[in-house]
């Protein structure tokens, strides 16, 4: 722990031309007279620190000890710091070594690079969680991301529609979507993902598997996000929409359904509340969602199957028209 703590302190040294008691104490989550009993260890071992007295003072190196990683450019350096994503990294249990990363590489830079992690946190800041709901980090999560890092099994209980399961798994990657942590895994020979939050036990095997060296995460994640979407679509409409709701469409139901229905749209016959416009049929997820979804078009669209989600719309409709009348 102290060993550990010293290096801190010296990382911390590097990175700035002096540091005050208190800062120092307050980066390293100690007293002051702790800051200084270390500061006078590091001395005894040949560490050149030095102490500078008065209201103005505080502790630096001296005689050039310092080491530096040569060959990085401006834009590489701010790069560098961009990879990280603060909450993700203490969601997994990785803060403490992301930091301690993140000060060996600041002591590192030459001087003229030494704004590169604040001008990057000045200009990009990432919020991962969607709007409008209180992200929660899954309880299981750490040992998850454990296993992932060595490349170690994992025995778990996952929760389904139809209660639980227990399953043997080879973590290969976690994704952060939307505020949602999901595990791609390979179980039985075929690549799968779950949901994080679903996990009611993990326990970690010992050993590794064997990761195979040719799967690719951003890939996967995107072939199997594509297939996901279009598998919740099992429910089929049919709809007048007017201009403005064949406008509006892509942006209250599932955007490349609602872009493909409009592909394949032909011009509707005249009649309806929604007047002559484009005739579609949209795949949706089902007609609970599809009311949910379509009934902020208002007057812009007509349900014209099937007969009970049109005689749902109807009823909502002599519903609200009595709010007002």
């Amino acid at each position: 722990m102290r060993a550990a703590r010293l290096i801190k302190l010296v990382l911390l040294l590097q990175s700035r031309p002096s540091m005050t008691a208190a800062e120092l104490a307050a980066e390293l989550e100690v007293s002051e007279r702790t800051v200084t009993r270390d500061a006078q260890a590091l001395s005894e071992a040949g560490v050149p620190v030095y102490a500078d007295r008065g209201r103005v003072g505080g502790y630096r190196l001296v005689g050039g000890y310092r080491t530096r990683l040569t060959g990085l450019a401006r834009g590489e350096a701010e790069a560098l710091f961009l990879s990280g994503v603060p909450g993700a990294l203490r969601d997994m249990g990785l803060a403490d070594a992301a930091s301690a990363a993140r000060l060996k590489v600041s002591a590192a830079l030459l001087p003229s690079l030494r704004d590169a992690p604040e001008a990057v946190g000045r200009r990009f800041h990432l919020d991962a969680p969607a709007w409008y709901r209180e992200p929660e980090t899954p309880e299981l999560l750490a040992p998850l991301a454990e296993a992932v890092w060595g490349d170690r099994p994992v025995a778990v209980r996952y929760r389904r529609a139809d209660g639980e399961v227990a399953r043997e798994l080879e973590p290969y990657g976690l994704v952060l979507k939307a505020g949602v942590w999901y595990v791609c895994a390979r179980a039985q020979g075929a690549y799968r993902t779950y949901r994080v939050d679903r996990f009611t036990e993990v326990a970690v095997g010992e050993g590794e598997f064997a990761r195979d060296p040719d799967f690719d995460l951003a890939g996967f994640w995107t072939e199997r996000s594509v297939e996901f979407a279009r598998s919740l679509l099992r429910t089929e409409v049919v709809l007048r929409l007017t201009e403005a709701g064949a406008r509006r469409l892509p942006y209250v139901t599932d955007r490349a359904a609602a872009e493909e229905a409009l592909a394949a749209g032909v011009a509707a016959e005249p009649g309806g509340g929604a007047g002559g416009g484009v005739r579609v049929t949209l795949a949706v997820e089902s007609e609970e969602v599809a009311f949910g979804q379509l009934f902020g078009l208002g007057p812009e669209v007509e349900v014209l199957a099937p007969t009970g989600l049109r005689e749902r719309f109807a009823e909502a409709a002599r519903r609200t028209a009595g709010l007002y009348t």
